[in-house]
């Protein structure tokens, strides 16, 4: 395991803070209020004034890539106007401050948080526009840093944009939320993906790929109807994907739906010769559970695409989490197997970890033998699939290894190894300390992954 990369993986808006901070424009979650069950997203973890200490952190625990996300809002006028400098100045002092310490950046480009202006104009990605300003913005990050950030991700777990949860993360404001908005939005995004790829390999030697949230789904019995909806599930929200990122074309399944329904992605020749003509590094992905559906109350006339929103079911042979995450290490394996064996480039799992309700008390350290187990098992499936399934992985990177908003904004849903001082509604001192499981996972870095005791 020569060169492989242990790190953490963090958002803009779920770690920076400085929200109103040296010109920043507001982004789509600046505007979200806070709740009785969550916060707003205005201050985060203050990585924005305390990344030096956060990369000490990191490198104590051994750590040599951390993947972090640039920041549309900060470095563009609206995303769309004049760049931003001290915005990018600050990410030209965190990737020199990585490199100090020894640590590769990986940067992300997008990871939901729209420019405000942009989705009240062009209803975020569903506007061309929007899609053409991404592109000028990614173009000017890579001729900005890809001299020490030779590790790239567009958009962070991108075959989130073909499912219904694409208008809340690609920046729509207003509409109908019809299906062909969603096939519009997911085809701009991948043709933005696509066009970024082939920049990065034209004008630099860095290195690029596509992500996706990879959750394996189990038929809930061996019912063939109950294995064609598993199938059928993956094929859209997995290999429609993959096979864009590996081969340049979507699939065969999926393009031939659209048709017979007459969806009009609205993609032109142009875009599409982009797509067939770029190329992909590796494939990323985040891994967090698996799922189980049964066709039983699927609908007959059920877009593909919204499958588990009629057939989810919880499978009786493994624990959830608080928040109804199925821990399960196998399907780890399961997923590298599956990429690696389909697209035939390497592969990066750049997420994974546990969510916990977790409190400190001021004095006694967190007690969290729950996520070094979680930890322990998924490096275990991940070796096995290095090893026996001959895979080849570039990496493991723990998601929010220092604690961070969730991804609805709740900080009450940890994930990290340290422990940051704050509430949902109390900053408190913002204070970072160590749980029981720093020292596991410096150990298990330390050893290269041999030493998971």
């Amino acid at each position: 395991m020569d060169g492989f990369f242990w790190g953490n993986s963090v958002s803009s808006m779920q770690t920076e803070g400085g929200w109103n901070e040296d010109g920043k424009s507001l982004s789509v979650y600046d505007v979200v209020e806070a709740t009785a069950d969550r916060s707003d997203w205005h201050f985060a973890n203050d990585n924005y004034h305390h990344y030096e200490e956060d990369l000490d952190l990191l490198k104590e625990l051994g750590m040599n890539m951390y993947r972090i996300q640039i920041s549309w809002s900060r470095c563009v006028k609206d995303g769309c106007g004049e760049w931003n400098e001290p915005g990018f100045a600050y990410y030209d002092r965190l990737f020199n401050a990585m490199l100090e310490r020894g640590i590769k950046p990986m940067a992300c480009l997008y990871h939901f948080d729209m420019p405000l202006y942009l989705s009240k104009q062009y209803n975020g990605f569903l506007g061309k526009e929007t899609t053409a300003y991404f592109i000028r913005f990614a173009e000017e990050c890579i001729d900005r840093f890809s001299d020490r950030v030779k590790y790239w991700i567009t958009f962070n777990e991108q075959n989130l944009y073909h499912q219904r949860l694409v208008f809340r993360i690609g920046g729509y404001d207003h509409g109908e939320k019809t299906t062909a908005e969603m096939y519009q939005m997911f085809h701009n995004v991948m043709y933005a993906h696509c066009a970024i790829c082939s920049y990065v390999h034209e004008t630099t030697d860095a290195k690029i790929g596509g992500m996706l949230a990879y959750t394996p789904v189990y038929p809930a019995t061996c019912a063939p109807q109950d294995v064609l909806a598993a199938v059928r599930r993956d094929e859209y929200l997995n290999i429609a994907l993959l096979d864009a990122f590996a081969r340049g074309e979507y699939s065969r399944d999926m393009m031939h739906y659209i048709e017979k329904e007459g969806i009009d992605m609205k993609a032109t020749a142009e875009e599409m010769a982009v797509i067939r003509s770029h190329k992909e590094d590796y494939i990323a992905f985040s891994y967090y559970s698996s799922s189980t559906i049964s066709a039983e109350n699927i609908p007959s006339d059920t877009v593909p695409n919204d499958l588990m929103l009629y057939g989810k079911k919880d499978n009786p042979y493994l624990e959830a989490t608080e928040w109804g995450w199925q821990i399960d290490p196998a399907g780890f394996r399961i997923a590298l197997h599956a990429i690696y064996h389909r697209c035939h480039l390497p592969v990066f799992p750049i997420e994974n970890g546990i969510g916990v309700r977790e409190t400190w008390d001021g004095i006694h350290m967190i007690e969290d033998d729950y996520r070094i187990a979680y930890h322990r098992e998924h490096i275990k499936a991940m070796l096995a699939a290095m090893e026996i399934d001959g895979v080849e992985v570039l990496g493991y990177l723990g998601w929010g290894l220092i604690d961070i908003l969730s991804s609805q904004g709740d900080m009450n849903k940890r994930y990290g190894v340290v422990y940051v001082n704050r509430d949902n509604h109390d900053l408190k001192d913002m204070k970072r300390v160590k749980k029981k499981s720093f020292a596991w996972l410096q150990k298990a870095i330390a050893s290269n992954g041999k030493d998971l005791d």
